[in-house]
């Protein structure tokens, strides 16, 4: 494929600033200029290592370098890539002497030969076991809550956090970003691992606030199942599911709020906390309380852009003023008839 040249940009695609000479990173809102090019790259990159072409693939590496910042987080990332592919490039040897050094150290394993000849064959099954993690540690996080609340509500809850992780994956998909499925952490919640090579900071925000998106449409369905059945344990999952995603949109840390703070200048994030203590006095809901002290602490730390980013502003109000909604609709069926019948 073609590279464009590093002059050929004059303006920011992101933000539009103007760009100096030969620049590879804006210098008003840090995104990289070539992420669609280095989009391609990865993808391309990714192509090789899935066929077993490894040398072919660390030539892809090595040409986004050009790229990327020298000393920036995505460049150390694509330089331990490329170590890590020169270590997985298999030998040549011929089939014959591969059989024969097979057979030479089952031969010194003694009595355990046989038993590691087996595993040996079946390391197939066992690697599409391994890539079942996701179905594994579902599996664990419905036996943990069901165990706990009931097969109804248990099931449901782990159903709605599902719906939650598969927004943040759907959206980096059709993004042409490489990411694994959900793995859930009983007790703790879950995570999507995906590479955000080539990514701007709001695309991270926007593929953040995917996540407690999906997880509103769980909520909404949820009550409006409640709606139409009386059933309380809808309004229970529909209450539950908004008070996890509005935990989720708190602007700290880790969670999906964290990054999605990251693009908003001191006006954005004022103006976040005003809609935080707006509907904190309009629901009585004390989860926005929260919210709007962790915006609170981002007036107040220095990874505020130069650059205002309404669009990502306006995305996590509206989730937050949704997610409300539900809130103040649904009633506390937890709290005035306890946990669902198991």
């Amino acid at each position: 494929m073609s590279i464009i040249p590093h002059s050929a940009i004059a303006n920011c695609p992101n933000c539009g600033s103007d760009l100096p000479l030969g620049a590879l990173s804006c210098p008003q809102c840090q995104a990289l200029i070539y992420s669609r090019e280095l989009d391609s790259l990865a993808q391309e990159a990714r192509a090789h290592e899935s066929n077993g072409e490894f040398s072919q693939a660390r030539e892809v590496w090595n040409r986004s370098l050009s790229l990327l910042p020298p000393g920036s987080k995505q460049a150390e990332w694509v330089r331990e890539r490329m170590r890590a592919l020169e270590t997985t490039q298999p030998a040549p040897q011929s089939a014959p002497a591969k059989g024969q050094a097979t057979q030479g150290w089952v031969k010194k394993l003694g009595p355990l030969g046989p038993f590691a000849l087996l595993l040996l064959k079946f390391k197939t099954l066992f690697l599409f076991l391994f890539k079942l993690k996701f179905l594994f540690s579902f599996l664990f996080f419905i036996a943990l809550y069901v165990s706990i609340f009931g097969w109804r509500y248990g099931l449901g809850i782990s159903v709605c956090i599902l719906i939650h992780e598969m927004g943040h994956f759907v959206d980096i998909k059709r993004r042409g970003l490489p990411a694994e499925m959900p793995v859930f952490l009983p007790g703790f919640g879950a995570y999507v691992r995906w590479t955000s090579l080539g990514v701007t900071r709001r695309q991270i925000a926007q593929i953040s606030l995917a996540g407690p998106l999906a997880g509103w449409i769980a909520a909404a369905v949820c009550f409006l199942i409640y709606a139409q059945t009386g059933d309380p344990l809808w309004a229970a999952l529909a209450r539950t599911g908004a008070v996890l995603n509005v935990l989720n949109l708190i602007p700290i840390w880790v969670l999906d709020g964290g990054q999605a703070a990251s693009v908003l200048g001191v006006v954005e994030r004022a103006a976040l906390l005003a809609t935080a203590l707006g509907l904190w006095y309009y629901t009585g809901e004390g989860i926005f309380f929260f919210v709007a002290a962790g915006t609170t602490w981002r007036l107040f730390t220095k990874d505020k852009p130069q650059q205002s980013d309404w669009s990502t502003w306006t995305y996590y109000a509206a989730l937050l003023v949704a997610l409300a909604v539900i809130l103040h609709a649904a009633p506390n069926t937890l709290a005035n008839q306890g946990l669902p019948a198991r």
